[in-house]
């Protein structure tokens, strides 16, 4: 066999192995800022059940804003806004396993959106987990401080919530947007995912 020959069969077999897919840097992680999300939260939320059961304890409803808001002391024994009245005990458990869930994204992190997201529902839960841990009737049946009524007191326009409720919420809205864009919280996007597949079909995989 000449050497041109084997030159060639060479050339060939190089050609016939696909060419290695780009690696593409992933973006930093990204926990910290779920570190400081969640304890921001979490600080405010219980500064201001401290402040709220030593000011309002046995006081009637106190409107500010002219009326928008009504500050005033309610003992939750159920969910947050009023949900599942009675079931404190499960509620914690369903807490607690969410709040496992949190941690273990947590090395995963590569997203800021994710991120300040997942800090604000962990702060929201851990805020409302210590009521039902550390106040009466007693642990994982605690009653939660809710304390902020919009429109009308008592709740009689919108349930009655806290600080970690309202955590919870924005912290859930912001994830389903970023999961709306297309942003996962390992910091991928759905495009990164489409062109990885469709190298690999190119490619014959």
């Amino acid at each position: 066999m000449s050497s041109d020959q084997t030159a060639d069969e060479t050339t060939a077999e190089a050609a016939a192995v696909p060419a290695a897919e780009p690696v593409t840097a992933l973006p930093r992680r990204t926990w910290p800022y779920l570190l400081v999300a969640a304890a921001f939260v979490l600080v405010l939320d219980i500064v201001s059940k401290l402040v709220v059961v030593a000011q309002l304890q046995g006081e009637e409803p106190k409107p500010i804003l002219g009326g928008l808001v009504y500050l005033q002391l309610l003992r939750n024994s159920g969910a947050a806004f009023g949900i599942a009245t009675g079931m404190t005990w499960i509620l914690s458990l369903i807490v607690i396993a969410v709040i496992v869930a949190i941690i273990w994204i947590v090395p995963r992190l590569r997203s800021i959106g994710w991120a300040i997201g997942l800090g604000f529902v962990l702060a929201g839960a851990l805020g409302n987990l210590s009521d039902r841990i550390f106040r009466a009737p007693g642990p994982l049946r605690g009653h939660v401080v809710d304390w902020i009524s919009v429109f009308k007191p008592n709740g009689a326009a919108f349930a009655v919530f806290n600080l970690a409720d309202s955590g919870i919420c924005v912290g859930g809205a912001l994830i389903v947007l970023m999961a709306l864009l297309g942003k996962e919280y390992d910091g991928r996007t759905g495009k990164q995912d489409s062109k990885q597949n469709t190298s690999k079909q190119v490619a014959g995989e």
